[in-house]
């Protein structure tokens, strides 16, 4: 499956997709700091949510049945009280899965977004794919413990080589354990190492052995990889499929839909910012708007 024709947005348009932007998060972001700060004093009651946020979650459920498959993939790395951009702290994390859980989304694991992908499964309405790159150790002392909560699945792409060999990385233990309890532990390659920059030999290596020794360690099939940068061509794609794996995992930013290509499934990164979770709002909400007007991403 390859994806459509892009368009180009006119300067008015453009200026028009600016506003809705900022009144999305005019509209949501109040109310997400303002779970944050009920959190904090222990008054939050998980079904609290204002008039504001029902319309927003509903509009969202109106065009999922309107406009056919569309599939939301978040993307994190660490989840750790550090300043740097790939760390989203423990507390914003457990806000954002509580809005998820609270506004009618349903986690979905790689398998059932594959089955839709390929025509023979249906979803259940606002899916959400969860997932995580590299396999840090924080990803089981600080997410695990807040998706548990929320009743949530997620998927956790690791490189098997740091894997029970450095400190900040998960055991093969702690995969297994999370396993149990809805967490998928899928492939990001052995080492990491940018894909374009590889030999076929090289690349072949990353990805079969990467597959193996996930597999003798969890015991199923491995059917799924995270290009590690996000980087890949369609030549890397064409070696993946060999490799045997069902689909892979881009950065790039987009809602994934029936044009989407398996090997190029995209998602939304979601970093550590300024205000981390208006941006998380805005960065979720600005997708449906393109939808909604039929405009198409750049």
């Amino acid at each position: 499956m390859q994806r459509k024709g892009k368009g180009v947005l006119h300067r008015g348009t453009a200026l028009l997709v600016v506003l809705l932007f900022v009144a999305v998060g005019l509209v949501a972001g109040p109310r997400l700091i303002a779970i944050a700060e009920e959190q904090q004093e222990g008054a939050v009651q998980p079904s609290a949510r204002t008039g504001e946020t029902d319309a927003i979650a509903g509009e969202e459920q109106k065009e999922t049945c309107e406009q056919g498959l569309k599939v939301l993939v978040l993307n994190y790395h660490k989840i750790e009280n550090n300043n740097h951009s790939l760390s989203v702290p423990p507390w914003d994390f457990e806000t954002q899965m509580k809005y998820l859980s609270d506004h009618g989304y349903t986690s979905i694991s790689p398998d059932e977004l594959y089955t839709a992908l390929a025509g023979a499964g249906k979803l259940p309405d606002n899916p959400v794919l969860i997932t995580f790159d590299d396999g840090y150790r924080d990803n089981y002392d600080n997410a695990f413990p807040i998706l548990k909560k929320y009743k949530l699945k997620a998927t956790i792409f690791v490189i098997t080589s740091f894997l029970g060999k450095k400190e900040q990385y998960l055991t093969w233990e702690q995969a297994r354990e999370m396993e149990k309890h809805g967490i998928s532990i899928q492939s990001h390659t052995v080492d990491h190492k940018p894909m374009t920059d590889l030999s076929d030999e090289q690349l072949r290596m990353e990805l079969v052995e990467s597959k193996k020794k996930a597999e003798a360690e969890l015991g199923h099939e491995v059917g799924y990889i995270a290009y590690p940068t996000g980087t890949y061509n369609l030549h890397i794609a064409e070696m993946v499929k060999e490799a045997g794996y069902k689909g892979a995992f881009t950065i790039k930013y987009g809602n994934v839909d029936e044009a989407t290509n398996i090997y190029a499934i995209e998602r939304v990164p979601i970093f550590h910012t300024e205000n981390t979770n208006k941006d998380f709002l805005e960065r979720i909400h600005y997708l449906p708007l393109f939808a909604k007007f039929g405009w198409q991403k750049n």
